[in-house]
């Protein structure tokens, strides 16, 4: 959620500065290429943090759906730490880990494919309405 929030307002910004240099009021609006220019450049700009922080997360969440353990106890007192897989923790968390895991790939795609979409929808909806009004 917060990376589509922070999508959307770089696209606002970029937008509001070719505004500015075009010489425009706020309350007009740029062409459809000045638009799409700007949110591809937005996408572009956010794609590297958004995936970063997604694959971060999703590789340490790995750990926990498996079921990986160490014993720390041991690694420090006898210098094994008795890994192994499996065990009760997975039973528990295992199941949440993989909801969460999946739930970040699907919000990711959503972020850098569907919100950019919407914005350019959102914004041509808005042109259509105000041109009614008038």
């Amino acid at each position: 959620m917060n990376n589509a929030i922070v999508l959307i307002d770089y696209t606002n910004l970029l937008r509001n500065r070719k505004k500015r240099s075009l010489a425009l009021e706020k309350s007009d609006r740029l062409s459809d290429r000045d638009i799409k220019q700007a949110i591809i450049e937005a996408g572009r700009t956010r794609l590297r943090p958004v995936l970063l922080t997604a694959i971060t997360t999703i590789l340490g969440l790995i750990p926990l759906a498996i079921g990986f353990n160490i014993n720390f106890y041991t690694l420090l007192s006898d210098i094994n730490p008795q890994i192994y897989l499996g065990g009760d923790n997975v039973d528990f968390w295992g199941p949440m880990s993989r909801a969460v895991i999946y739930g970040l790939v699907f919000a990711t795609f959503l972020t850098l494919v569907v919100v950019p979409t919407m914005v350019l929808l959102f914004d041509r909806l808005g042109a259509r309405l105000q041109h009614l009004t008038k």
